[in-house]
This record gives C-alpha cells, sequence and structure tokens, in this order.
C-alpha cells in the first residue's frame, strides 16, 4: 500500500505545472504538504534576487540531539516542455504521455522525501533531526541553492536525491564548470569595394578557434563554442562577432587552465589583425571528488548492501545542488534515485526503482546513529 501511495503523490505533484520561473504554485502546494505532515518550514525571500518564481524553503523534522543531523534537497522546478502534464502508470512504470516531459527530474525526489516522512512515523523508527530542502531554478543555473543562507541548514551531512538510473549509483566527482562570453571587434567595410580597409572578426575568431583544443580534451576535460553571432549583411566586413562557450573539467586546476589557453588564442589573434577582445569568463559551478572511501560514500554503500543492492560509483559531466552545497562547505552526493531519460518526452521512472529510492533514504537515516558528531570510520 505505501507504494501505490508514493506513486499516487508523484502522479499529483507532476500534475502541477512548475517551469523554471514559474514554480510558485508548486512551492506553496508543497509547503502546505509538509506542514500536514507536522514539519516546521523556514522559507527565504531570494526571489528578488534570483529573478525566480519561487524562493527556497526548508522543512524541518524534530529528532533526537544525540543523532548527527541529515538533510535531503531537491529541487522544485522543471525543464520545459512541463505544462500539462499527464502522467500514466503502464508496464511497471510510470511514464508522460509523450507531449511533455514526465517531471520526475525531481519530483521524483520530492515524492521520496514526502514517503520517508510517512514511513519514519509509521514505522516508529529512531532518527536524529532531518531537514529537507527545496530549491528552485536548479535547471537556469542552480540559481535557488546558491541563494541559500547556509546558516539555516543545520545539518553538516546531506544527499541530493536527483540522478538517474538504477538505485545504487553515486556521483563521486562533478565538474568545475565556466561559462564564456566573447566578442571580437573589428572594422567594417564594404565587402565588394574596399575589404582591404576592413577587420573581420570572423576571420580573427575563425583563427583562434583553430588553435583551440575543443570537444573532449582529456577524461576529465571538455570545452565547447555553443553558440556565435555576428554580422549585418553579406557585403559588410562583419565588424563584431559574438560568442558563447563553455569548458568544464573534474580537475579544477585544469578548467582554468583551458579557459586560459582559449583567451590567449583570441588575444594573440585579435592583437595581430588590429582587432579588440573582450572576454569574459564566468564561473558557474565548482567541482567536489570524493574517493569512495570518504565516510559518506561508505555510509551510502553500506544502506544499499543492507537492501541487496549494488553500487555504483559514477562521474558526472554535469552539475546539480550538490556542487554548490559542497562549495559552501556542506558534505553532499548526488544519489540515482531511478528515473530514466531526462529532460525528455519519454522520461519514465521503474515502479520498482521508486520504491527502492524510498527504501534507500530510510536505510540512510536509520543508520545515522553511526555518526555520533562525525561520519563513521
Amino acid at each position: 500500500m505505501s507504494t501505490e501511495r508514493l506513486v499516487k503523490e508523484f502522479k499529483e505533484l507532476v500534475r502541477i505545472d512548475s517551469e523554471s520561473f514559474a514554480e510558485g504554485p508548486f512551492q506553496k502546494e508543497l509547503i502546505r504538504r509538509f506542514k500536514e505532515l507536522g514539519l516546521d518550514i523556514w522559507e527565504d525571500d531570494t526571489m528578488a534576487q534570483t529573478g525566480l518564481g519561487a524562493n527556497n524553503f526548508i522543512a524541518r523534522l524534530d529528532g533526537e540531539a544525540s543523532i548527527e543531523p541529515l538533510f535531503f534537497s531537491a529541487h522544485i522546478d522543471t525543464v520545459t516542455p512541463g505544462q500539462g502534464i499527464q502522467p500514466i502508470e503502464t508496464g511497471g512504470r510510470v511514464e508522460s504521455d509523450q507531449t511533455t516531459i514526465l517531471g520526475a527530474d525531481d519530483k521524483a525526489g520530492i515524492a521520496i522525501m514526502l514517503e520517508l516522512i510517512k514511513r519514519l512515523k509509521e514505522r516508529n523508527v529512531r532518527h536524529g533531526p532531518l531537514e529537507f530542502i527545496l530549491t528552485p531554478g536548479e535547471e537556469v543555473g542552480l540559481l535557488g541553492v546558491k541563494a541559500v543562507d547556509m546558516d539555516q541548514v543545520h545539518a553538516k551531512y546531506g544527499y541530493v536525491l536527483d540522478n538517474g538510473g538504477p538505485v545504487g549509483g553515486i556521483i563521486t566527482a562533478s565538474p568545475t564548470m565556466h561559462r564564456l562570453n566573447i566578442r571580437v571587434l573589428g572594422r567594417a567595410a564594404h565587402a565588394g569595394l574596399e575589404p582591404e580597409k576592413g577587420i573581420s572578426a570572423i576571420e580573427v575568431a575563425a583563427r583562434a578557434i583553430a588553435r583551440m583544443k575543443l570537444g573532449r580534451i582529456d577524461e576529465e576535460t571538455t570545452a565547447n563554442i555553443g553558440q556565435i553571432h555576428g554580422g549585418t549583411a553579406m557585403n559588410i566586413v562583419m565588424d563584431q562577432l559574438d560568442l558563447v562557450a563553455e569548458v568544464r573539467s573534474l580537475n579544477h586546476r585544469k578548467c582554468l587552465d583551458q579557459v586560459e589557453s582559449m583567451r590567449k588564442a583570441l588575444e594573440e589573434e585579435a592583437g595581430h589583425s588590429g582587432a579588440q577582445l573582450d572576454f569574459q569568463s564566468t564561473q558557474l559551478i565548482t567541482g567536489y571528488q570524493f574517493a569512495p572511501t570518504h565516510p559518506l560514500l561508505v555510509h551510502a554503500q553500506r544502506s544499499l548492501e543492507l537492501m541487496g543492492r549494488p553500487v555504483r560509483f559514477e562521474q558526472s559531466g554535469g552539475g546539480t545542488d550538490a556542487n554548490v552545497f559542497n562549495e559552501k562547505e556542506k558534505v553532499v552526493v548526488n544519489v540515482s534515485i531511478g528515473y530514466e531519460n531526462i529532460h525528455t518526452v519519454v522520461e519514465h521512472i521503474p515502479i520498482d526503482e521508486f520504491e527502492y529510492a524510498v527504501e534507500f533514504a530510510l536505510q540512510l537515516v536509520k543508520r545515522m546513529p553511526a555518526f555520533h558528531g562525525d561520519p563513521p570510520e
């Protein structure tokens, strides 16, 4: 019956629209549900800062003070197309009608939280203080979590419920990522009458790009130029070109070195041609790495072993709220909760994996007495 309840609540959650920047109604409904379960709510006032449709909030469940506090985190926004989702239960899984996403990323994580609380109460499970952190704007740059006042997060250790694949996956590493906004300024001239008087911004950029290492740089590092915009007419030497690029690496130093290499190539080619360069690099996320022997991962592994589930230590090429928590001195990993094919209209979640995810969270909570102020050895 508890699995049926889990699926029923999940289907209710995904029917509530919450695309990024329009999370408000969904957030209000979640606060109502957490309050109904007896949790205390803390909500910040960061909407004006982030431009999102909702604030961050933390739902707190009291527990025994002698047991190390723990938090779980999930995000409340979805990608598009995420309006009017109609979940369908078929073949042992929940999917959308394939006109929209399902929204399991990350409403499955939220449903797991709510079901976990119910089972803790029903089974009278001994536990320490628990916090459930719900953030908006994850899909558009981790905007919500970046604005969280970490002094309000009392637990040091946490698990983000926001990774795909069968339960048992634990993200041990996630990259540092830089966004590059580049503008090359040349000089316009008539392309047919006097092209010699012009400085072609696209030629400058092309020569620089030809010198760059792009794509897969090594096993830890990637770089990509994703957008190019410029020019006003085919008969005018292009005097301005804008590029948007990114660099990611599991090695923070390698990320910075790749950014600098791209900057140097552009600066040198601009200098040779008499063009000007505006190169802006913004660090979007900070990477993290954990050894499989780290106590937080050992805790998760032992919890999975009690369930008879195999453990997969994985590295990710993307970022989640876990990156920001670690940057702000929490100790957090992202874990798999069962969903598949996220950000597509064939997104789905197997019901048996959904159930395993709740039991995994329950084991994480039940084993927390082993911490006693420090993670288990």
